[in-house]
């Protein structure tokens, strides 16, 4: 079981999508278990104030990083791997995602405003992006690593097959899926799908992955080609 302690100012932009679908069966069922902390729980005074004006000036507001530090070590542990969501942080990737999804305990600290005080890198082991742009808040960025993680955990999906025939598996993306009718506004599914031979089905998909891979994503389809003429 992974364990995902999320440290936020705004809690339910967190828990509620957390505790639906897949997510939330994964907790009923003990396959992963999740916690959402208030930040501001960790500030002092009787205003629990956990932003401030930044040194310099400048328009917005700074998180404090006492504050932040506080909340962190208050579910920190000797196991844990604490995450900052930063536009200056590694992107996330299936790559970043499965690796993750080995690990035991993730702390994932979601910045808000202008950001936290800089310090607060010393204390952190990873910064994560979700890619070059900007969101208001860190929660974005934090559901979406919990569940590129979580979704890996054994068990989770309940059909391990599913998780390793997605896009980004293997540097492909996925091949076209198709269902019920067979037939919708004149545009039939695709022959070999439904003539039950399987070897012409998965020769088939994977040409699909990789004529999509090809031409929608040629960063990924050199990956690829590369990763392929090294195997040979």
């Amino acid at each position: 079981m992974i364990r995902y302690d999320v440290l936020t100012l705004h809690v339910d932009l967190v828990k509620a999508p957390l505790s639906t679908s897949i997510l939330g069966r994964a907790q009923v069922d003990g396959r992963i278990a999740v916690g959402v902390h208030d930040i501001r729980e960790y500030a002092e005074g009787k205003h629990k104030i956990a932003d401030d004006n930044p040194y310099g000036g400048g328009a917005g507001m700074v998180m404090k990083v006492d504050v932040v530090a506080r909340a962190i070590a208050a579910v920190r542990t000797p196991e844990s791997h604490v995450i900052l969501t930063s536009a200056a942080g590694t992107p996330l990737s299936q790559d970043v995602a499965r690796r993750l999804a080995g690990l035991s305990h993730l702390v994932i600290v979601c910045g808000h405003y202008e950001g936290i005080d800089a310090r607060i890198e010393t204390i952190v082991d990873e910064q994560i992006s979700l890619g070059d742009f900007v969101l208001t808040g860190g929660e974005i960025a934090a559901l979406a690593i919990v569940d590129a993680s979580a979704r890996l955990v054994p068990g989770v999906l309940g059909n391990a097959a599913s998780a390793s025939d997605e896009s980004f598996s293997t540097d492909l993306l996925e091949y076209p899926q198709y269902t019920r009718p067979a037939v919708w506004d004149g545009v039939a599914v695709p022959e070999v799908l439904v003539s039950g031979n399987h070897a012409k089905i998965a020769a088939w998909r994977f040409a699909q992955s990789c004529e999509r891979t090809r031409v929608s994503r040629p960063d990924l389809w050199a990956r690829f080609v590369a990763r392929s003429d090294r195997d040979r």
